[in-house]
């Protein structure tokens, strides 16, 4: 590792890495570490630059801007990554009077065109992601594996970039499917909760802003069972506590839960329990 100050790039201290190793000692063939360093609190800006190889860079800190060959002027903000390549002109940098932190790595190989075909997102497109202590953690690993200078550690910190980036593609995926889970179990909690005030499924997908056939598809893929059904079970499970808890009659339990045919109630309940209510009632739910 190099450490130096250079006030044209940044009044903190530089730390670049640039590895010496034979690279026919490697074994990693497809995906090489060029270089990579940190650059806080840099206010050096990049105009018409053009580069040799891939390079991604992520900003933990401050603000500014990233073009690529002369379309939209993107705004960089902390939390943001973004790559330079090859065959391309690039204007970026911290706004003026501003600064940014900054961290790159500097890669070559063919693997990269495998992430470009299979997970890697438009590679002109700033991206967004949540830079927390573990992801500063793994870039500061990283750093220590290129500064080892062995070829084994070398390959080592290319396969950590390359599981770090494909992690950092993929937050947006994981944010969605965890807003998804967390929208299927709210509507699932709405359901079980409504047992006592029955909605029809057109009242129910307008109180979430959906289609009755996308409540049935949420419904049937969360339980495994169509969206009637899973209601008639949820209805009787509530019935089978009321019947060992209170002296309702059968009538009253099936009135409460949007029964009002106590046969149809009764016929429901034992195709569910293998029981009759009253039987279920005098068993004490055995």
């Amino acid at each position: 590792m190099t450490k130096y100050m250079d006030y044209m790039i940044s009044s903190h201290p530089i730390r670049v890495f640039n590895p010496m190793v034979d690279s026919s000692r490697q074994k990693v063939k497809s995906l090489r570490l060029v270089n990579a360093g940190h650059l806080p609190g840099r206010t050096l800006q990049r105009s018409r630059a053009k580069f040799n190889n891939w390079a991604f860079v992520m900003i933990t800190g401050g603000s500014g801007y990233y073009q690529v060959e002369g379309g939209e002027m993107q705004q960089v903000e902390a939390g943001s990554w973004f790559c330079l390549f090859p065959d391309a002109v690039f204007n970026y940098g911290p706004h003026a009077d501003g600064y940014w932190d900054e961290y790159y790595y500097t890669v070559d190989g063919g693997r990269i065109a495998e992430w470009l075909e299979q997970w890697l997102p438009n590679p002109c497109q700033v991206k967004k992601a949540a830079f927390d202590d573990s992801l500063i953690h793994r870039m500061e690993m990283m750093f220590m594996l290129i500064d080892s200078g062995a070829p084994t550690n070398l390959d080592r910190a290319a396969l950590m970039l390359e599981s770090f980036l494909y992690d950092l593609a993929s937050q947006p995926d994981r944010r969605e499917a965890g807003n998804r889970e967390r929208f299927v179990l709210k509507v699932i909690e709405d359901l079980s909760q409504s047992l006592h005030t029955p909605l029809e499924p057109a009242q129910m997908a307008a109180r979430h802003h959906i289609s009755v056939s996308t409540l049935r598809r949420i419904v049937h893929d969360y339980t495994g069972y169509p969206l009637n059904e899973f209601l008639h079970r949820l209805r009787v499970a509530e019935a089978r506590n009321i019947l060992l808890n209170t002296e309702l009659t059968v009538k009253e339990v099936g009135d409460a839960l949007g029964y009002k045919d106590t046969f149809y109630f009764s016929r429901v309940f034992k195709r569910i329990t293998g029981l009759s209510p009253r039987s279920y009632r005098n068993r004490g739910g055995q």
